[in-house]
């Protein structure tokens, strides 16, 4: 950790334990000087697992604050967060212009990335892993439908099994970050729609014929490592040789999070994830949004996440000065 980082910590650590006044987000000074209030959080199902161990944690330093947190997409964060429905929005996508117009206010906690997925029992598997799938091969399949076969995706024409696709029916960020790795926007995107990172994969979990994207955290198992049982991860191969290169197989979790941190998994579908509020957060939502960046980081990596640069977390800190 470097210096500068250092003297964030202790700043956020400050924060926490001297009991700043927290007024506005329902917060209120606690009776004996610690923090109390409730904090309301919802978006995107990218984040929702890494928010609700921050929100666990912060509660145990701080037992009368109640942090609120629901998924349902990023899109839903988003209208949530500028509505005032809630204090913090999680968005797992670029805020635009016009959401910055409209008053939006971001600070980027964590990187994560979205991977395609198949069913453990797709007839053309073992081909998938040897030669991955290239960029444009996955245009083919899912912004011009003119590749419509497994066959047709690893070069074998005698393989006439359909390709069944889906995709998500939420405005999210997992499919605004695929259909942009693909040159689109998620009204590009075929396939079934289905709603949710969960619904998506379980989607593609019942279908051997099918393909889908998850976040990082739905498509691998927390406890095994693994691919979540039934599902296989596709390697992207990068450098289109149609060739999986041992630097593009992401096998398990720890491959995945490796190549993502590395900067070789392509970006995007790799993204920072955001925290969104209306206006430049203030009281309690500020002083939670102060801790994520500092010592709630050293939960990132035990959740499955990948810690931002040093010199990111130093830029968003300063954000909320």
């Amino acid at each position: 950790m470097n210096t500068k980082l250092f003297a964030l910590v202790a700043c956020g650590l400050l924060f926490v334990t001297a009991g700043c006044s927290p007024a506005g987000s329902g917060g209120t000074p606690a009776a004996e000087g610690g923090l109390e209030g409730t904090i309301t959080v919802s978006g995107a199902w990218a984040l929702y697992p890494m928010m609700v161990r921050w929100g666990e944690e912060f509660q145990k330093l701080n037992p009368r604050v109640r942090v609120d947190i629901s998924a349902g997409g990023a899109g839903k964060g988003m209208a949530d967060a500028l509505a005032g429905a809630v204090d913090i929005g999680m968005v797992s996508r670029d805020v635009t212009p016009e959401e910055e117009a409209k008053g939006a206010f971001w600070i980027a906690v964590v990187k994560d990335a979205v991977f395609p997925v198949v069913n453990e029992k797709n007839p053309v598997w073992q081909d998938l892993h040897q030669k991955g799938i290239g960029r444009e091969t996955f245009i083919g399949i899912y912004i011009t439908g003119e590749i419509k076969t497994w066959g047709q995706v690893v070069d074998r024409p005698e393989v006439t099994d359909p390709i069944h696709l889906f995709t998500r029916s939420d405005s999210c960020g997992a499919a605004e970050t695929w259909a942009k790795y693909l040159g689109g926007k998620q009204e590009d995107l075929l396939g079934v729609a289905v709603y949710g990172d969960p619904g998506l994969l379980d989607a593609v979990i019942k279908d051997p014929l099918g393909i889908g994207y998850n976040n990082l955290n739905y498509a691998f198992d927390a406890a095994t490592g693994k691919p979540v049982a039934g599902a296989q991860v596709v390697p992207i191969d990068g450098n289109d040789n149609r060739q999986a290169d041992p630097e593009e197989v992401t096998d398990t979790k720890s491959q995945a999070v490796e190549a993502v941190a590395a900067g070789r998994y392509p970006s995007p579908p790799a993204r920072d994830l955001n925290l969104v509020t209306h206006g430049k957060p203030t009281g309690l939502t500020r002083t939670f949004l102060l801790w994520v960046l500092t010592d709630g980081q050293q939960f990132v990596d035990e959740a499955g996440y990948i810690a931002l640069p040093a010199e990111k977390l130093n830029g968003e800190w300063s954000k909320l000065q």
